[in-house]
């Protein structure tokens, strides 16, 4: 039976040992995000966010300036963060 104390794990045997020790010699694996991934917020709320506005604000930036970053399905609105920052920048507000 394993034994817990304080969130910490006391192996029972040699092998779980080792296991542990392997950890601890390779190190942290790499938890950063992928460069190429993309980030997305969604809907309104996600636009009123990414850029501080209000609802009625982020209704005119979706199908204003930011058209092409937007992608909407029926009732969801898709906002692609990089290309919606850039198309922001580029406008002359």
């Amino acid at each position: 039976m394993k034994q817990v104390f304080a969130f910490f794990y006391l192996p029972e045997s040699d092998k779980d040992i080792e296991k542990i020790k392997s950890i601890f010699e390779k190190g942290q694996p790499d938890t950063k995000p992928k460069e190429d991934t993309k980030r997305y917020v969604y809907g309104l709320k996600g636009i009123c966010d990414l850029f501080g506005v209000a609802h009625s604000t982020a209704q005119k930036y979706k199908d204003g300036i930011l058209k092409d970053a937007c992608y909407q399905f029926g009732r969801k609105i898709v906002v692609d963060v990089e290309k919606a920052l850039a198309l922001f920048a580029e406008s002359e507000i």
